[in-house]
C-alpha cells in the first residue's frame, strides 16, 4: 500500500478572548496515492482548517504530517518552497481566490514564474498545455476573472493548482459555489485529471452526494475530530456513528415509496473553544451515557472502519 501522505494527531489551536479554539483536535489518517479522501460535516467543523494546516498555509499546533515517508511538519523558508510544488489547493470561491488585476495566462504562468525552474519560452508552451488540459479555450488567454462565468473562473484556479504537477491536493469544496450542472464538469474534469496526472485529493465539502461520487474514503468531521471513516461505499451502506446516521438521513430521497425516517438533532452545539473530555458529539445524542464523559478514541470495530464512539457496538448490535 503506498501512502503519500500521513496525518498523526494533528491539531491546531487558535488564542481567542475567550479561551483556546481547538479547530482541528487529534486528527489521524492516511491517504493512498491517486486515491481520494472526503471530508464531510457541518458548517465550522474544521474540515478547511484541516486541509490549510496540512499543506503549512496554517501552522500545526501538535502532531505530525508526512508527505512521501518524510517528516514535512516543521519546514524552514527554502523547504517550504520544495512542499509547495507538491501540495497545492484549490478554493471555494473562484473568485475572490483569483487576483482581478492578473489575466488567465498571467494567473497560470505565475508558479511557473516563481518556481524558476522554467524558460520564458517554456513557460509559454506549459500554459497553453495546461489551459488544454483544464478546458479552458485558446482565446481567454488574455482574458480577466469578471469577464468569466464560475466554472471557466474554478477551471483556473485547478489549472493554476496544477500548474507545477503536484502530488496532493486539497479540493476546499471547490464546486459549492457552482450551478448543479457546472459541478457535473468540474466534478468530471477533476476525475480524468487524476486518472492522467495519477493526482491525490483530499475533497472538502458539506455536500454529501458529492463527496460520495467523488470520494474512496470518507472521513466525517464533528467540532474538530474525526468520528468515523471508511470506504465510501461502506459509509453509505452501513454507518456506525449516530452523528453519521443523523447526517445521511438528511439526505433529500426521490423515493415516495420508501421514505427515510429523518433523525433530528436536539440539544445545544459543544462549544470548541477549552472544550471538556469526553465525546463532542454527547450532547446532541440520544445514545449519551456516563461513558460519554470519558475520551473518545478512534477504533477500528470493522475491517478498514474507524469509529469514536464507546457504544458504537450496542447502538448497532
Amino acid at each position: 500500500m503506498d501512502k503519500i501522505l500521513e496525518v498523526q494527531h494533528l491539531k491546531k489551536y487558535f488564542e481567542t478572548p475567550r479561551g483556546v479554539l481547538h479547530a482541528v483536535d487529534d486528527v489521524t489518517f492516511s491517504v493512498e496515492r491517486g486515491k481520494t479522501i472526503g471530508v464531510v460535516g457541518e458548517s465550522g467543523c474544521g474540515k478547511s482548517t484541516l486541509g490549510r494546516t496540512i499543506i503549512h498555509l496554517l501552522e500545526s499546533t501538535e502532531g505530525k504530517i508526512i508527505l512521501n515517508g518524510e517528516d514535512i511538519t516543521r519546514v524552514n523558508k527554502s523547504e517550504l518552497k520544495a512542499v509547495r510544488e507538491k501540495m497545492q489547493i484549490i478554493f471555494q470561491d473562484p473568485y475572490s481566490s483569483l487576483n482581478p488585476r492578473m489575466t488567465v495566462s498571467e494567473t497560470i504562468k505565475e508558479p511557473l514564474v516563481l518556481s524558476g525552474r522554467f524558460q520564458k519560452g517554456e513557460i509559454e508552451a506549459k500554459t497553453e498545455e495546461i489551459m488544454e488540459s483544464v478546458g479552458l479555450a485558446e482565446r481567454l488567454i488574455n482574458s480577466y476573472p469578471h469577464e468569466l462565468d464560475g466554472g471557466r473562473r474554478q477551471r483556473i484556479g485547478i489549472a493554476r493548482a496544477l500548474a507545477l504537477n503536484p502530488e496532493f491536493v486539497v479540493c476546499d469544496e471547490p464546486v459549492s459555489a457552482l450551478d448543479v450542472s457546472i459541478q457535473a464538469q468540474i466534478l468530471n474534469l477533476m476525475q480524468d485529471l487524476q486518472a492522467e496526472k495519477n493526482l491525490t485529493y483530499m475533497f472538502i465539502t458539506h455536500d454529501l452526494s458529492v463527496v460520495r461520487f467523488i470520494s474512496d474514503t470518507i472521513c466525517v468531521m464533528y467540532l474538530g475530530q474525526l468520528v468515523e471513516t471508511c470506504p465510501s461505499k461502506e459509509l453509505f451502506r452501513k454507518p456506525l456513528h449516530p452523528y453519521t446516521k443523523a447526517l445521511l438521513s438528511a439526505i433529500p430521497s426521490t423515493d415516495i415509496h420508501n421514505r427515510k425516517q429523518r433523525i433530528l438533532l436536539r440539544g445545544e452545539v459543544t462549544s470548541p473553544i477549552n472544550p471538556k473530555p469526553g465525546c463532542r458529539f454527547a450532547a446532541r445524542c440520544n445514545y449519551a451515557c456516563e461513558k460519554c464523559s470519558e475520551q473518545q478514541v478512534l477504533e477500528e470495530v470493522e475491517p478498514g472502519h474507524f469509529v469514536s464512539c464507546c457504544r458504537v457496538k450496542e447502538i448497532n448490535s
